[in-house]
């Protein structure tokens, strides 16, 4: 996506490619090398843009050795060499010491729980996936704020790795780089020659000393913050008390002196797309850019970035670290400029995903409609029941989760939809009324946004399901959310409220009204 702010706030699709899975000797891994050939493909295409961000998935990562190559293809988070890791570690650390640390969801797959079930002895590095892309175009080493603390390695509270923690697990210290923040405000591109090199003179549009709006979506600013705890929070016994909303000191800004990161891509790299330019550090985690785009007029908001996942949750100024919210599987990730995204991960549109892959893929609108029509609450299930988490036959699944609930499964395609949308709005009702609850946020509006605002059934089942309206769009929220963060690294827009102000005046949004139902009923019938 190339994003453009000369005339409003526009996105340009340059070159689309699918990411899949691949399954070698019964792992599940990424093919990271034909990302990032695709990554090039695209940039080669785009030319000379004034910054360069890359977003992706949390989680996954790969491992550098010595010699700065990659050890192996990235393993997939659906994989099952998980599978145990994650109770023997809360066998040998409490859930509550480890929540009050990290703050994250206890999610099976974890980084944290890949690291201690992979093989880290050649390692020298970890990356996650923005990182190991930004590496191999830039040379330069970090870990971006808001994807690492998706990891369950990073202290809620300081903003830095949690190597107290890192230690008693007995993870190699070494692994984890110096981290970035985005969205600091930054001098970039001033060292940009006017003579690339490589293809000739740039234009005046190009120019990096030069700002055009014309930014490349694919991470700010970073420093020689070394990522390390202070001396006062260096263990989780230590850091126990926060209450709702208590401020923890953490105020968004990295305050240690800025190093050598340029961001400047390598040579070879400006030889294979034809072009020199840098990459500028966004919120790299998907979900974070996504809520840097929410179009929210009114701060009593709550926010579903639905696709493969539903993130749903509200943003706050500081974690919730509460006994009530760990047992009710919150996470506490970071957002830009110190916020909090308080959030449930609900299992999102894999289930439709695998049902359509299962049934080779019919055409998707015929069915949504016929669903619209389908009986309500026939049958429903708990969409983040574990049995749902591995790729296979979903709908299979999903039938035998009805029998085993006492239902009768559904009969068609169109039924099967039905049960899969319900179930999934449903499951943002949950965890929507729990955010709120839990953290005394108010909410006005629910914001959806991502692939899941499309499905115009979806939202409105998610409005009945949580007596909310809600706003739907902008569907590319996450690249959007990536260029604004490169804008304002430019120096060319404000902060959190100035760049959502923009999003909702220049997208296409759609309004859905609650229209009631009987979502009680349907709810205590999946809670038992």
């Amino acid at each position: 996506m190339a994003g453009d702010l000369d005339n409003g706030l526009s996105l340009t699709e340059i070159h689309r490619f699918a990411n899949g899975p691949v399954r070698v000797h019964g792992t599940l891994h990424w093919d990271i090398l034909g990302l990032y050939r695709e990554i090039l493909y695209g940039l080669r295409a785009a030319g000379p843009t004034a910054s360069i961000g890359i977003d992706s998935w949390a989680i996954d990562y790969g491992l550098i050795d010595a010699r700065g190559a990659l050890i192996g293809n990235p393993v997939h988070y659906r994989d099952a060499r998980t599978n145990g890791v994650r109770e023997r570690v809360l066998a040998e650390i409490t859930s509550a010491d480890m929540y009050d640390i990290s703050g994250l969801q206890f999610l099976p797959f974890n980084t944290v729980y890949q690291l201690l079930a992979d093989q880290l002895e050649d390692a020298e590095t970890m990356l996650l996936i923005p990182d190991l892309l930004s590496y191999w175009l830039t040379g330069e080493i970090g870990a971006e704020l808001t994807n690492a603390s998706t990891t369950g390695l990073l202290d809620v509270r300081t903003q830095s790795w949690a190597y107290p923690l890192i230690d008693r697990l007995g993870l190699p210290s070494k692994l984890f780089p110096p981290l970035r923040l985005p969205g600091n405000p930054a001098e970039f591109g001033r060292d940009l020659p006017e003579q690339t090199g490589i293809g000739g003179a740039r234009t005046d549009a190009a120019k990096q000393t030069s700002w055009t709006g014309k930014l490349w979506a694919e991470t700010e600013q970073p420093t020689n913050w070394t990522g390390r705890p202070t001396a006062e929070h260096t263990s989780g016994a230590e850091m126990r008390g926060a209450e709702v909303g208590q401020p923890t000191g953490w105020t968004g800004r990295l305050t240690a002196e800025q190093t050598g990161w340029t961001g400047r891509l390598r040579a070879e790299v400006a030889e294979e797309i034809g072009w020199m330019g840098k990459v500028t550090a966004v919120a790299s985690h998907d979900t974070a850019s996504a809520v840097v785009a929410v179009p929210a007029t009114d701060p009593d908001f709550a926010y579903i970035s639905c696709g493969t996942w539903s993130l749903a949750g509200v943003e706050l100024p500081a974690p919730v670290l509460t006994d009530e919210s760990r047992e009710a599987g919150f996470t506490n990730e970071a957002g830009i400029d110190g916020t909090v995204r308080y959030l449930r991960n609900v299992m999102g549109l894999w289930l439709l995903q695998e049902s359509l892959r299962t049934w080779g893929n019919p055409e998707l609108g015929p069915l949504l409609a016929a669903a619209a029509q389908a009986r309500p609450f026939a049958a429903i299930v708990n969409p983040d029941m574990p049995i749902f988490l591995p790729p296979g036959d979903m709908p299979a699944r999903i039938a035998a989760e009805c029998r085993r609930t006492g239902q009768e499964a559904p009969g068609d395609l169109p039924g099967f939809v039905r049960c899969v949308l319900e179930s999934l709005a449903l499951g943002h009702r949950m965890a929507i009324r729990q955010a709120i609850a839990l953290s005394g946020h108010r909410v006005n509006v629910i914001h959806l946004v991502g692939g899941g605002s499309r499905n115009t059934l979806l939202c409105q089942l998610t409005a009945n399901a949580c007596g909310l309206p809600v706003v739907a769009g902008p569907t590319e929220a996450t690249a959007l959310g990536n260029v604004l963060v490169q804008a304002r690294a430019a120096g060319e827009i404000g902060g959190l409220p100035e760049m959502r102000a923009l999003v909702a005046a220049t997208q296409d949004l759609k309004h859905y009204q609650p229209q009631g139902g009987d979502w009680a009923e349907a709810e205590a019938r999946i809670q038992g």
